[in-house]
């Protein structure tokens, strides 16, 4: 991210839907059945080399965006500095002019001028444990079975959809997704299954055992603490039936039975620094070796949890599950004895879209019927590890560490009950516009000041876009948010403040998507200095540059057919995480804040944001739509 404080998600945000794009309405597709499509050679790399190249912003419009983007947010005297600054930094000939065209020539000479640099500054370089300062959670409807029958019946069936969707995966049969009419880049779902996060002294990198001849066969287990590898198909290539993956997770529950194990998965939710090193130390040993590296090759984990609160982030310490995970492992699949489940994942290969739509397709895909193969499994092996005292001491200090972390997070889950996205609709409003600017209203009401909010878009119109930034808070919002409460405000005045302020929400939004918002842009030119050697231009060392990536708020909407909600941590140690699932008669929100903040509280954030939007919906129903 552009600066540790400032944790961008795709989060979330990215976070679409099923077939959604990020904060957007996107045309859905349904995922065709394997046997609709027969592959067709190279039909992936024909898509992705059809996309259009993400274009690099004109400069001036960028400078004169970000200015407009700051008058919310800082004084009239830092905003008068600031001006002095851009008028320099933009001057014919200049500093701004000189990287402007460096990042021109970069765009010419790679497939996307932006991707490879977000990667490492967004994750690979991001140092703060991936454990809620990164990996997004997924919290699933809680199931009905209260045993470990039930939950080793519905991780089988978890497992069978997960393996039909890596079949479409591997046979390109799955279809492209659309929004607005435009084909959208499908790389990250060719990142997210075999792959997984290795931890280095100063940056991480990703291995991906997808392709080539030896492709992964197995997924990781884990129970009590202990690992073991689950090869999923049959010698044939079929890959494994739900009931024989139950007999084989059964067989798995009553081998680690013992829980007095070393919880070494726990060593993943490290500081990356100290856990790069301990990493080294660990795979000095060769049995250790192997089996980390059985692990890393895996399609993903499967966790089969003791009974927990529903905390998908961070497990809940190491008393509870956080030592049942390997968390640099891009997907993590959570099952326990109590019906709770849902997953987490690494968030560097992928945003969110994908994710949901894998667990959109094993949600809704039917067991397959037919009798099972009578053929002999073997028997899942045990991956073992040999613990040294200098081992032992990591698993502690990272125990400790996490356990700090654990208790500091404020999370609160609120399913708002009023209303869905069909009420904004029938306002003829958008429904993630709408649900921004009662987050404004919220923090405007509790901090009687608008602040940085960031709410992820996606970029992938383009060939291997990820996201940039829609900022939500606005001249438009702020004119809004103060005039609600005012005794001097017409109730048609603050309707149609209200209606002006989605609309510069909608127009933000598109533009963002079409590649012209200011974050990334920013990010480049900055980045671009320092691949010149140049020195950092004033601009970027400036207060109002750090106001506005310190994101009080960082929002996503990560809609899904199934009704769950994905979660993530405060991207500043002072902000809040917003995540959202609207549905149509209702909305899923998860809100996340730091206890050791004595200036934010989640459950108060999700009061006001339930008294905003109840508040709006009366105020538009009040007034009738005027032309604006």
């Amino acid at each position: 991210m552009e600066s540790p404080k400032s944790r961008f998600f795709a989060p979330s945000g990215e976070v679409l839907s099923r077939h959604l794009l990020c904060a957007l309405q996107a045309r859905p597709c349904g995922l065709l059945k394997q046997t609709a499509l027969n592959k067709i050679v190279g039909r992936f790399q024909l898509h992705q080399e059809a996309l259009p190249h993400l274009p690099v912003p004109p400069l001036q419009q960028t400078l004169d965006r970000y200015l407009l983007a700051l008058e919310p947010i800082i004084s009239p005297e830092e905003l008068s500095h600031t001006q002095q600054l851009v008028a320099e930094f933009r001057k014919p000939g200049g500093v701004g002019e000189r990287l402007q065209k460096g990042l021109e020539r970069r765009a010419r000479k790679t497939e996307n001028w932006l991707s490879d640099w977000w990667l490492k500054t967004a994750y690979l370089e991001y140092r703060l444990p991936v454990v809620v300062h990164s990996s997004p959670g997924v919290v699933l409807p809680k199931q009905d079975f209260l045993d470990r029958q039930g939950q080793l019946r519905f991780a089988a069936k978890l497992i069978e959809g997960i393996l039909d969707f890596k079949a479409m995966i591997d046979n390109e049969t799955l279809p492209v997704e659309y929004m607005g009419g435009k084909p959208l880049c499908m790389n990250q779902y060719y990142q997210i299954l075999s792959s997984c996060r290795i931890p280095g002294p100063k940056r991480d990198s990703i291995v991906n055992y997808a392709k080539g001849k030896k492709q992964s066969r197995h997924i990781t287990v884990v129970h009590n603490f202990q690992f073991f590898e689950l090869d999923v198909y049959n010698s044939d290539g079929s890959p494994l039936t739900a009931e024989q993956l139950f007999i084989q997770l059964e067989k798995i529950w009553n081998t680690s039975l013992q829980t007095n194990k070393e919880p070494i998965g726990i060593l993943t939710t490290n500081h990356r620094n100290s856990w790069a090193k301990a990493y080294n130390n660990l795979l000095k040993d060769k049995t250790n070796k192997e089996s980390v590296r059985a692990i890393e090759k895996s399609i993903c984990t499967v966790c089969l949890d003791a009974p927990m609160p529903r905390q998908m982030l961070h497990g809940g310490g190491s008393r509870l599950n956080s030592g049942n995970r390997w968390f640099d492992k891009t997907l993590q699949f959570i099952v326990a004895e109590d019906g709770s489940c849902g997953l987490v994942y690494e968030h560097a290969p992928s945003e969110g879209p994908p994710i949901v739509a894998l667990l959109d397709h094993i949600v809704e895909k039917k067991p397959e019927t037919g009798k099972s193969p009578t053929v002999h499994l073997p028997m899942p092996k045990k991956l073992r590890f040999n613990i040294t005292p200098e081992i032992k001491n990591d698993i502690e200090q990272a125990k400790q560490n996490l356990n700090i972390m654990v208790e500091d997070l404020d999370i609160k889950v609120m399913v708002f009950h009023q209303f869905g996205k069909g009420f904004p609709k029938s306002e003829k409003i958008s429904p993630d516009a709408f649900i921004q600017l009662a987050l404004q209203l919220a923090y405007y009401r509790m901090y009687s000041r608008a602040c940085a909010t960031y709410e992820s878009a996606s970029l992938r119109m383009f060939r291997l876009g990820r996201t940039d930034t829609i900022r939500s808070t606005s001249v438009h919002s702020l004119k809004f948010v103060q005039s609600m409460d005012s005794p001097d405000k017409s109730d048609q005045e603050k309707a149609d403040l209200l209606r002006r302020a989605t609309q510069a929400h909608r127009e933000y939004t598109d533009m963002a998507i079409r590649g012209n918002a200011i974050d990334r842009h920013l990010l480049g030119l900055k980045l671009q200095a320092i691949e010149d050697l140049v020195s950092i231009p004033e601009l970027f060392m400036d207060t109002a540059y750090a106001v506005a990536m310190h994101f009080n708020l960082s929002t996503s909407q990560v809609p899904a057919k199934t009704d769950c909600v994905m979660c993530f941590g405060p991207v500043v140690p002072d902000g809040y995480g917003v995540c959202y699932n609207p549905m149509e008669e209702h909305i899923n929100f998860a809100i996340s804040a730091f206890n050791s903040c004595a200036d934010t509280n989640a459950a108060r954030m999700a009061h006001y944001l339930e008294k905003a939007l109840l508040d709006m919906r009366i105020l538009l129903q009040a007034a009738p739509k005027s032309k604006l």
